[in-house]
């Protein structure tokens, strides 16, 4: 089932520097079109962001026939909004996406998340669910094998999400954190993409949410990365912050060509690792 269906401070030195170079205060241009609000896309945050991110690089909007962004208007909750990103093609060595980079211009860590693909993923195709804290455009940004730079884009109306309070007790999400459940969608077919679903227990604290009984804050603990691999090849990974919602969940692509092992491996901004396989076969789904 999909995630769409079932909803109801970074160590990365571009991060941090993107975090500073924001705080000087460049804000996207917001203009009021009856009740809602309108934001240019073109806005002076994003062109801070691009300047950071891409100097100098070509990134075409013309992006249909590449990726796709997929986000709910509005949010029903602005902690848990499901987002997607989905491919136009199937990945070959000749041809495939690189990476993805999640940006959401107004939140607090702009670059939400990058995701590395490999011709092994199959199709380059993420869902998870992200904290929105203002409202504003959120861009998956396609970089192909080849440097060419493809942008989707999307307004998403959500706010407070990053300094939400946590959904559940903080310690007993901290004494969970780190348990996975991996499992495949549907039957596996040898040489096909196949669909994969992880879930990781661990409370993403952002550091920004106020606790209502001591009225401090938490310091950040968060999913830092994800690796993925099949029968000892690459096959996806994710250099991720707080952005991603508590207690993370990623559905991606991967190849088998023979049976063999889906391995995980988590590292959270504390250093502490964590690690899930699920043997893979030919024939009906399978779970760890």
């Amino acid at each position: 089932m999909s995630i769409f269906q079932t909803v109801p401070a970074a160590r990365c030195t571009r991060r941090t520097l993107l975090a500073s170079t924001l705080a000087v205060g460049l804000f996207p241009l917001i203009t009021n079109a009856g009740s809602e609000v309108v934001e240019n896309a073109n806005n002076e945050r994003w062109q801070l962001l691009r300047k950071s991110l891409f100097p100098n690089r070509v990134i075409s909007d013309d992006a249909a026939a590449i990726i796709e962004l997929d986000t709910p208007g509005r949010a029903a909750d602005a902690a848990v909004v499901p987002i997607a990103f989905r491919t136009r093609f199937v990945q070959t060595p000749d041809s495939y996406i690189k990476k993805v980079y999640l940006v959401i211009d107004r939140n607090p860590s702009p670059l939400g998340a990058t995701f590395t693909f490999t011709p092994e993923s199959g199709r380059a195709e993420i869902e998870t669910r992200v904290r929105i804290e203002e409202y504003t455009h959120v861009r998956a940004i396609a970089e192909m094998n080849d440097g060419r730079l493809f942008m989707s884009t999307r307004f998403v109306k959500a706010s407070g999400g990053c300094s939400a309070p946590a959904g559940k007790d903080l310690q007993s999400a901290l004494a969970n954190a780190g348990r996975m459940k991996l499992r495949v969608e549907g039957d596996v077919v040898l040489g096909q993409p196949v669909l994969a679903q992880l879930s990781i227990s661990h409370p993403n604290v952002s550091g920004l949410a106020i606790d209502q009984v001591s009225r401090l804050a938490p310091p950040p603990h968060y999913v830092r990365s994800i690796e993925v691999a099949y029968a000892g090849s690459p096959v996806m990974s994710a250099d991720v912050d707080f952005t991603i919602s508590e207690n993370p969940n990623v559905r991606f692509y991967f190849v088998p060509k023979a049976a063999g092992q889906l391995t995980v491996n988590v590292v959270d901004s504390n250093d502490a690792k964590f690690e899930k396989s699920l043997a893979v076969a030919p024939g009906p789904r399978a779970d760890a």
